[in-house]
């Protein structure tokens, strides 16, 4: 895992189409910015994870 030091208004780029940005620090809260192609999905973890899940819950579905 690369971990990265950020402020306010700086960025970090993935390859030469993602950009994330630090928009705003308020106390234990950070708010990114991400520009990235529309090919790219973007996901909090947590509803990736269910999304997962689901595909997952569906293909054993059709295995039966």
């Amino acid at each position: 895992m690369l971990i990265l030091t950020r402020k306010p208004d700086e960025s970090i780029m993935i390859d030469d189409d993602i950009k994330i940005q630090i928009l705003n620090i308020k106390g234990n809260q950070i708010r990114i910015g991400i520009q990235a192609p529309k090919s790219v999905l973007v996901y909090r973890d947590e509803v990736y994870r269910r999304i997962q899940n689901s595909k997952i819950q569906k293909e054993e579905a059709n295995d039966i």
